[in-house]
């Protein structure tokens, strides 16, 4: 009898071990103690969570209880840190990093200085040099995913590629001559051809950038609405962002807004992703809505350019596709998402006169899952959720400017610097470790910016076209 039952504990116990070792999951992938900030429809935190990822998904998203059920091929312990979705820059011209820093205050200066410095320095050579830097600079930044406007388009899709990052690149479609294309049926030609070569990238999705209404005819820009919808891919352009935009558009259409003209001439769709919208009534608003269009709101560029404060908080709070952008190195300056959040919040309380105006926890929405919505990407990216593809990034708590964290969110908004980004994720893969990006050589790419800025001096700074 006791032979019986030393023999039924025997296999009930082997039973168990073998149904445990059947439990446990190998994943690729495992960042535990982490406070997560999941950014999914109920904005759920985990104090004490974990995310496991395996290929390029994220496959578990818990509360941190069921740890011993993943085995891993890497761990990060992330030490109470914040761990949430990689940022999402909903619009910038990353290439233009060569050009950081020159003629910032100077008015009218999009048509006095940038258009011909472009024509001036505008190669290959400049777009893949001024797009490492920016690449590194958002990486580090905790930029997972952006939106970019140039040209050479498919020189930012090999860095962009080269380092890991997910993006959305529109060639840059425009009525005057450019490095790219002599014509705007050059441009759409251009645009065309590289859509063939990456419409199949699991990383990089190519796109139509007419630069603006104002800049584009009618004709032009009823072609691209078309195509885009042939050829299921975004557009992406500056709208509704200056006086000279409104005037230039009033007399064209007998008076119509920038949005309205856009509306009357069949030119938005859920295609569509609209910069800025700083020039805007309630009406527009609802016409934007009435699309499905995206909308990036570029804080930093917009006041620093005194063009106005964009009415983000109405669209938000209206429910509009609406997500946050830097906007260019020559415009906003840096490329990091993170030094938005703190404006954002601020100066839409005060135009608002309101204290309580956009929360933090309403900024990090813009700056995620509501990039991700106004890219139209919210199913792929934007939150940890089961089943999304796995960008991630942590944030170091135990830095001095973030020490202590009552509210995660506070902290992010109110606190945070780009450079307290220790790790970086992109499609399953860590591509930054303990702020060392590991897929690039960063010292080289710091080094080729700085020999192109050499050639930057001799041909316009120092012969005095360009003033400072």
């Amino acid at each position: 009898m006791f032979k019986k039952t030393l023999l039924a504990v025997s296999l009930a116990a082997t039973s168990l071990i073998s149904t445990s070792a059947y439990a446990i999951e190998n994943v690729d992938l495992l960042i535990k103690n982490a406070t997560v900030l999941t950014m999914d429809q109920d904005k759920t935190v985990f104090d004490n969570g974990l995310v496991a990822v395996k290929g390029n998904k994220i496959y578990a998203v818990t509360d941190g209880s069921n740890i011993s059920e993943y085995k891993a091929i890497k761990t990060i312990d992330a030490d109470g840190d914040i761990v949430m979705p990689g940022l999402i820059n909903a619009h910038t011209h990353a290439s233009m990093t060569v050009f950081r820093s020159m003629a910032d205050d100077v008015p009218d200066r999009l048509h006095r200085y940038i258009f011909p410095l472009e024509k001036k320095l505008v190669s290959r050579d400049m777009v893949r040099i001024g797009a490492q830097l920016g690449n590194v600079e958002m990486l580090k930044g905790g930029v997972t995913t952006y939106a970019d406007m140039y040209y050479f388009e498919d020189e930012v899709a090999k860095t962009v590629d080269q380092i890991g990052m997910r993006a959305i690149l529109g060639e840059t479609i425009i009525q005057f001559p450019v490095a790219s294309a002599k014509t705007p049926e050059d441009g759409i030609k251009y645009t065309l051809n590289f859509i063939e070569q990456y419409k199949n990238h699991p990383r990089i999705t190519p796109a139509f950038a007419p630069h603006g209404p104002y800049t584009n005819s009618t004709e032009t820009l009823q072609t691209i609405a078309k195509l885009s919808i042939k050829y299921d891919v975004p557009v992406m352009m500056h709208l509704a962002e200056s006086k000279r935009e409104r005037e230039v558009i009033a007399k064209r259409s007998g008076g119509l807004s920038p949005i309205k003209y856009m509306e009357s001439i069949g030119a938005l769709n859920s295609n569509f992703l609209a910069a800025h919208v700083i020039d805007a009534n309630d009406e527009d608003i609802a016409i934007l809505k009435k699309h499905d269009v995206g909308v990036a709101h570029n804080m930093s560029a917009n006041i620093k350019s005194a063009k106005g404060v964009a009415p983000a908080l109405k669209m938000f709070n209206d429910g509009l596709r609406i997500g946050l952008g830097t906007d260019g190195p020559m415009s906003g300056n840096t490329l990091s998402t993170i030094d938005e959040f703190n404006q954002v919040a601020k100066v839409h309380k005060l135009v608002n006169k309101d204290r309580a105006a956009m929360p933090p926890i309403n900024v990090i929405e813009m700056a995620t899952i509501g990039a991700a919505r106004a890219l139209h990407m919210e199913d792929k990216i934007g939150s940890l959720e089961v089943g999304k593809l796995a960008d991630i990034i942590v944030i170091d708590t135990k830095a001095p400017n973030m020490i202590p964290v009552y509210n995660p969110y506070s902290a992010l908004v109110y606190s945070a610097y780009a450079t307290n980004v220790k790790h970086s994720v992109v499609d399953g893969k860590l591509l930054m470790e303990n702020r060392n990006i590991l897929t690039v050589n960063e010292k080289t790419v710091r080094d080729e910016a700085l020999k192109f800025a050499d050639v930057v001096r001799k041909t316009v700074v120092e012969s005095g076209e360009i003033v400072q």
